[in-house]
């Protein structure tokens, strides 16, 4: 069954204190530091991972775009992001297991009634740094060719194919 992660892009950033402080001096580098690490985590657990930022006090069309893996959303001028993650949480839950990110009290409520279910801004964070510990622990052990098939060979096969290999077979 598929994963999916919806974040609240804004309210996540606002949440967490690294992201909130580079948001006071650069809105677009908190929103590009929060996608690179969405796209970290997209990597490392295998779900699939939106983040929606809120444009709806701006005028203009909204869009949407890939980086790395990750859906951005950006919504239309008058659309709140809230709108649009309740509405994909209705259309994923369909296809698979929704979380949707936010510490939005009201819109945890909603995301539940459309069959999602809710992480908090914390929640978000400790499972982001469990992936990236898993994923530091994976790639890290070991040497390379450790995970080359002759060297999980038992030694009499080995043998047997290094015979083949010098006789020509």
């Amino acid at each position: 069954m598929e994963e999916y992660l919806i974040v609240d892009g804004y309210n996540i950033i606002h949440a967490w204190p690294e992201l909130e402080r580079i948001y006071r001096t650069s809105m677009e580098h908190a929103r590009a530091r929060l996608v690179d690490i969405l796209v970290n985590y997209a990597a490392l657990s295998g779900e699939h991972v939106v983040v929606v930022f809120d444009a709806h006090r701006l005028k203009g069309r909204g869009h949407a775009e890939d980086a790395g893996g990750v859906e951005v959303i950006y919504t239309p001028g008058g659309v709140t992001a809230d709108e649009v993650i309740e509405q994909l949480a209705g259309e994923l839950a369909r296809r698979g297991v929704v979380y949707v990110a936010t510490g939005d009290g009201m819109e945890q409520r909603v995301i539940l009634g459309r069959g999602a279910y809710r992480l908090t801004a914390r929640e978000l964070r400790e499972k982001v740094q469990r992936a990236a510990l898993e994923g530091r622990r994976f790639y890290t052990t070991g040497r390379p060719a450790d995970g080359y098939l002759e060297n999980r060979l038992e030694e009499t096969i080995k043998n047997i194919f290094e015979r083949w290999r010098k006789d020509g077979h």
